[in-house]
């Protein structure tokens, strides 16, 4: 699937509003500004997008810096954003349309839907070439792929059998996620499902499977008649069409040098290639600020936007409860003050996460330093757009969503 070709004039993704009218204090928002002036000056980052929206009007939208390493070309807010892992939260919106239909059901095994699960091995000692290997106390569940409780291998302490395993298999050079999946059923897993979170694309490239099989469609050609198209998202997509690749920033790594440079996957040689070989549900989607925007809103509106809508409210606000809850104690492997969603944390204690927020608050964030929070209760949407895959071997460019998200709060007004 590519982006659909620009047009002219696009409509602004939402109302546009002045910041006092939605309960924001504009001279407070100048401190935002002025952090991300900071942020993406002479020797940080090259560019980011930020977007605040409250009450389903933005409040304030701005670019920052450049697009290009030569600094030479002003970033622009309809700029197009490799947002990787943000494209989870759209891969499981897109199962939870199917299941609204009626295809399968949330605690259903996926045996039931794809061969080659119906009797996960779960790694119980011995060595990679020598595993040894026992029945899973239960099968895999969708629950189980939507809330990265599935028991793959995902780089937890205990996992070294079972990941290396799974990098012998290799489902990531499949063709297609058919070939993905089939590759991932034969891996034995790393923990009984259920049983504890581990963070892991393999979980969404077999939703994203899932969808095809319930849908009888693609997953890119689903994701663009019943999602993008409806919400208007026309510069979200897998690949950017040659007529629109200018507008793909550029996207660095921190050199050994202590500089930035290009990294050096596809997408970053051919600015809007596809970045996977196949439609990855886990991290392959392209989009703009102002795409997600619309998706962001139509979550928060209770799954509808525009007289279009993609889910019931009920569904949506099971999607934003956490399902972490046969855990003890019922979080992430990232934070003891979030659990989990279909799709994206929530927030259980703001208090102890150290920065503002409200209880019940939804969201995720990319690799390469994109992310985005939707807050029912203050109906506020915000999302950061930068385009850097941070290293942690060395001294990088310092982390800036928590600043970011602390100075959208400290907006709020009285």
């Amino acid at each position: 699937m590519t982006l659909a070709p620009a047009q002219a004039a696009e409509p602004s993704p939402l109302p546009e509003s002045a910041p006092e009218a939605q309960g924001y204090s504009a001279p407070r928002l100048q401190r935002l500004h002025a952090f991300m002036e900071q942020t993406t000056g002479a020797d940080g980052y090259l560019g980011g997008i930020t977007l605040i929206a409250r009450k389903g009007r933005i409040v304030d939208w701005r670019a920052y810096g450049h697009r290009d390493l030569a600094r030479s070309r002003p970033l622009q807010r309809d700029d197009i954003f490799r947002i990787y892992s943000m494209s989870k939260t759209v891969t499981s919106v897109a199962v939870l349309m199917l299941m609204e239909e009626g295809k399968f059901a949330l605690d259903d095994p996926i045996s039931r839907y794809l061969p080659g699960f119906d009797a996960p091995q779960v790694v119980a000692g011995g060595s990679v070439d020598a595993p040894r290997l026992r029945p899973a106390a239960r099968p895999i569940t969708i629950r189980h792929l939507l809330t990265h409780t599935a028991g793959f291998a995902a780089g937890r302490p205990g996992d070294d059998i079972a990941l290396a395993l799974l990098q012998r298999a290799d489902p990531h050079a499949a063709r297609d996620l058919r070939g993905f999946v089939e590759r991932l059923s034969r891996v034995p897993l790393a923990a009984d499902p259920g049983t504890r979170f581990g963070y892991d694309g393999a979980a969404l490239e077999t939703l994203a499977r899932l969808v095809e099989v319930g849908s009888g469609l693609s997953f890119d050609d689903f994701l663009r008649q019943r999602v993008f198209a409806p919400l208007r998202m026309r510069d979200t997509g897998f690949s950017v069409p040659a007529a629109q690749r200018a507008r793909v920033v550029d996207i660095t790594r921190m050199g050994d040098d202590g500089r930035l440079r290009l990294d050096d996957g596809t997408s970053a040689r051919e600015p809007g290639a596809p970045l996977n070989a196949y439609p990855s549900g886990a991290g392959g989607l392209y989009s703009t600020a102002g795409d997600y925007l619309r998706f962001c809103q139509m979550l928060l509106a209770g799954g509808s936007l525009d007289g279009e809508t993609l889910l019931g409210r009920k569904t949506v606000e099971l999607m934003m409860r956490n399902h972490l809850t046969m855990l003890n104690p019922p979080v992430t492997q990232f934070s003891d003050a979030e659990g989990f969603g279909l799709g994206g944390y929530v927030v259980l204690d703001p208090a102890l996460r150290g920065q503002p927020g409200s209880v019940g608050q939804f969201g995720w964030s990319g690799a390469a330093s994109t992310s985005y929070t939707i807050d029912p209760q203050e109906q506020l949407i915000a999302i950061l757009l930068l385009q850097h895959l941070p290293r942690e071997d060395r001294a990088d460019l310092p982390r800036v969503a928590r600043r970011f998200y602390g100075l959208v709060y400290q907006g709020l007004a009285p």
